[in-house]
């Protein structure tokens, strides 16, 4: 039985948190001489001479909307690898505990545990990019805290199996992390819809993807309440900026233009594996449920480089373990896959 108490660290138990004066007075006032900000203003023109809301009440209402999940089940971070830090430093004790992931996949969980002196367990998907259930149940003992699953994965693509995820989330008694990153673009639902049912569970979403906010740094983490509370007492006490948050709320009332993207951007993506098929420079396509495509080909380097010469960027995966010889392709607007397919065209290799 997942009990929050048993894996959360004890000095986190015992933390008091820092108590800003955003936190200590929330009402209206018409002079503010509490916080030690410049009285005169900004030179920006706008409200940046005071600290933003420490808690993100309007984001979190907005999103509350937007993804039916309670404000309280909500984080808001300076990206998702804030709250990947956080889950290591509240739950994973240095030189102790470990977490698992499931490689090939998002590499910041490996970082952030590197960087908290934590130890990362591998277990490697099997060859169709699923996970190794069995391989993961042999891997926990009685310091595995967390386990990461990027569900769609990045690099690869696919969703991971739904009932596999959810045997995991009913048998470990520690924190099942997904990261859905990529979930605007999948044909699965979101777990954020499991949240009364699994108290273990933490689900990270991001605006930088399917929003077009990378470069405002907005992820979000939804959990239980309880777990939620750890974050917001671990947490800088002003972790997210005035900008992002007004910048935020306003993007956050244009759901009609994202979701008209996202069609845009799936119906892209099966054109764009239709026509990356007919090329004899393609060896496989790997089945996509996000906003890219990991492509297999005979000659990756010589492929990336004769991009790179034209113009254009793709990422090289071909050094890393089950994705020899390929290709991450994000899905570009129709002029900019039409220019990819031209250029690919105009290589060839010697097989």
């Amino acid at each position: 039985m997942f009990n929050l108490q048993n894996i959360l660290r004890e000095n986190i138990k015992n933390l008091v948190p820092y108590s800003s004066a955003r936190d200590e007075f929330k009402g209206d006032a018409s002079v503010y001489l509490d916080a030690n900000e410049n009285s005169f203003g900004s030179p920006l023109g706008a409200n940046y001479n005071r600290y933003p809301d420490p808690m993100q009440f309007k984001v979190k209402q907005r999103l509350s909307e937007i993804k039916g999940v309670p404000p309280r089940n909500i984080f808001v971070g300076n990206g998702s690898d804030e709250a990947i830090d956080i889950l290591f430093r509240a739950f994973c004790r240095p030189g102790i505990d470990n977490v698992i992931t499931v490689p090939p996949t998002y590499g910041m969980y490996e970082v952030s545990a590197n960087i908290n002196d934590i130890e990362v367990r591998k277990i490697k998907l099997t060859p169709d990019y699923q996970l190794d259930v069995e391989g993961i149940a042999e891997a926990i003992d009685d310091n595995t805290k967390i386990i990461f699953i990027c569900s769609p994965n990045n690099p690869t693509g696919n969703s991971i199996n739904r009932a596999d995820i959810e045997t995991i989330l009913a048998n470990f008694n520690g924190l099942v992390v997904i990261d859905e990153a990529y979930i605007n673009y999948s044909r699965q639902k979101t777990f954020i819809q499991e949240l009364t049912e699994y108290s273990n569970l933490v689900v990270l979403h991001t605006l930088s993807k399917a929003w077009g906010l990378a470069g405002l740094r907005l992820g979000m983490a939804f959990a239980s309440a309880e777990i939620i509370e750890v974050f917001n007492k671990v947490k800088p006490p002003y972790n997210v900026n005035e900008a992002s948050q007004q910048l935020a709320l306003e993007a956050l009332q244009n759901v009609e233009q994202i979701n008209d993207w996202i069609k845009l951007t799936v119906s892209e993506r099966e054109k764009l594996i239709s026509d990356l098929g007919k090329l004899e420079i393609v060896q496989k396509i790997y089945p996509s449920d996000a906003n890219f495509i990991l492509v297999k080909t005979f000659d990756a380097k010589g492929i990336y480089d004769h991009l790179v010469g034209n113009g254009i960027v793709v990422r090289d995966r071909s050094k890393i373990e089950l994705c020899e010889g390929s290709l991450r392709i994000t899905i570009g607007t129709p002029e900019e896959n039409e220019n990819l397919i031209y250029n690919l065209k105009k290589f060839s290799v010697q097989k």
